[in-house]
């Protein structure tokens, strides 16, 4: 179970990080996801005009590792990410997307996350997989 902390923290975590300078925003915490949106913008365009994929990927991301971090004692663990996938559905040129990051699995060592991005109308734009390993600090 995730540990419940306000919205207004989670997002005060982003401050000077690339998730402040991609416009990344959490907007809800349940027991086992988190969800954030992510603006449709300069910061988030490939120059064709459309939402990059590397973006789309840093939002997944974004959403797992926090999520994580929210499973583990940050006394005496840390996290990386170890694995990341994405596939790309469908073309975003602007508003947000919105990403719901899912636990699917829960170990001592190991979480994985399915992250799935929608765009404005609920559209599946992008499902992500991010696997996370649980190490202990020394």
């Amino acid at each position: 179970m995730l540990q419940q902390v306000r919205i207004e923290e989670l997002n005060a975590m982003n401050h000077g990080t690339m998730m402040q300078q991609l416009g990344i925003e959490y907007t809800e915490l349940g027991n086992d996801y988190l969800c954030a949106r992510m603006p449709v913008d300069h910061r988030t365009r490939q120059p064709a005009g459309l939402l990059h994929g590397g973006a789309s990927a840093a939002l997944a991301e974004s959403l797992g590792s926090v999520g994580s971090v929210l499973l583990i004692d940050n006394n005496i663990q840390t996290i990386i990410g170890i694995e990341i996938n994405a596939n790309h559905l469908r073309k975003v040129k602007e508003g947000f997307v919105y990403g719901k990051a899912i636990l699917v699995a829960n170990s001592r060592k190991l979480h994985v996350w399915e992250i799935r991005i929608t765009d404005d109308k609920q559209r599946l734009v992008c499902l992500s997989r991010l696997t996370v390993m649980v190490i202990d600090k020394k």
